[in-house]
Formats: structure tokens, sequence, C-alpha cells
């Protein structure tokens, strides 16, 4: 998990305090992941800039800025281009290939294209 250090108005940390003590987190750290979630989930455009600008940077595979965008990759791709971001296409390391193959086993299909129904009579 990462670590992040930062500053706020010593309200909002009196703030935080509180809600802990009362038991409505069990820590600050938890505080904060939930007001980063919340934010994120609430604010879509923001949440696609943030996967379409480390796409770009090269920091993320397309697979990650799908998830991180809360979208599907078709979605992402086309997003992407809207964005005028260039698609890097292939595996990356075998994180990625590893990543790829559980994106595929957790595909799933209409019933109706199962192979296992009679062909149509002629």
């Amino acid at each position: 998990m990462a670590r992040i250090t930062g500053s706020y108005p010593e309200d909002l940390d009196l703030l935080i305090e509180g809600a802990v003590e009362a038991g409505v987190f069990a820590g600050k750290s938890d505080a904060l992941r939930e007001f980063v979630r919340e934010y994120f989930e609430n604010h879509e455009n923001e949440r696609i800039a943030a996967a379409v600008t480390l796409y770009e940077r090269e920091r993320i595979t397309l697979g990650d800025a799908a998830r991180l965008a809360a979208v599907d990759r078709w979605t992402m791709r086309d997003i992407l281009r809207e964005h005028g971001v260039e698609l890097r296409l292939g595996l990356v390391d075998e994180d990625d290939a590893a990543y790829e193959v559980e994106a595929a086993r957790e595909l799933e299909f209409d019933d109706e294209d199962s192979d296992d129904e009679a062909p149509p009579a002629k």
C-alpha cells in the first residue's frame, strides 16, 4: 500500500480525530482513504482524467487505466483516442501478461452464444 504525506487545516484534522474517536473510522488513514475513494466515485471526469494522464505518461497499462477509470477496455481505448493519446499495444512485462490472463478468465459470455446449443434447422 502506498504512503502519502500531506498537510491540511487544523479544523479538518480535529474533525478527522473526532470521527475516529467516535468510532466512525478505525483511524486517520481509514478516514482519508474513504474520503479519496468517495471523491473519485462521485467525480467521474476527474477519475478518467487521472487514468488518461497516467496512461499517457506510460505509468500504467490500458487495462490499469480502464480499471482506474471504472470502464471497460474498449471504452477506455475510445476515451484515450478522444484525448489524442496514442495507444500502446502489446504486453509490457510478465505482470502485464498475468493481468491480461486474469482479465480473460473473468470474461463473461451470454448463454445464447454457447456452443452447446444445437445448430438451427435448415
